[in-house]
């Protein structure tokens, strides 16, 4: 029954360990992204910090477990490390969003097709596309990026 007891407990470990490694996973994963923010160099300095914090409780985990396991820390790290790299390759590549020119020669074409279709004057089209390369719309590229949420990001504000 102890042994019992001691593999459960075992699992548990390994599976709490596997679930801290898959959260954290997408956080190191977005302080990789190298492509410049509106301010690079503090952006560079917080993603620096982060990391370095992820990297110390990511040790302290990994002591702890082999503490707790009895087993050298530095062949948990090794484990963490491989069920991370495992769990990397498992995932599909996230698909590249559409660039600022493609979106807007996308919105051209419908905004195109509906002076055709009689739903806009040409004018007013080309308000809209005008706007849009202002970057008033909200979304992606656009100065009002809010996603679906107000300013804060609760609904309807």
């Amino acid at each position: 029954m102890i042994r019992t007891t001691r593999k459960r407990l075992l699992v548990g470990l390994a599976a709490a360990g596997v679930l801290g490694v898959g959260i954290a996973a997408p956080t190191v994963a977005l302080a990789d992204d190298k492509s410049p923010g509106p301010s690079a160099s503090t952006s560079t300095d917080r993603d620096g910090e982060r990391q370095q914090r992820h990297a110390d409780r990511q040790a302290e985990f990994a002591d702890a477990l082999a503490k707790e396991l009895g087993v050298p820390a530095d062949k948990v790290t090794a484990a963490l490390e491989k069920l991370r790299e495992q769990r990397q390759a498992d995932r599909p590549e996230r698909p590249q969003p559409p660039s600022t020119q493609d979106r807007q020669a996308a919105l051209k074409e419908r905004l195109d097709q509906a002076v055709k279709d009689g739903k806009l004057t040409q004018e007013q089209a080309d308000a809209v596309l005008k706007a849009a390369e202002a970057g008033v719309f909200p979304g992606p590229g656009g100065m009002g990026h809010r996603g679906w949420h107000g300013q804060d990001g609760r609904p309807g504000e």
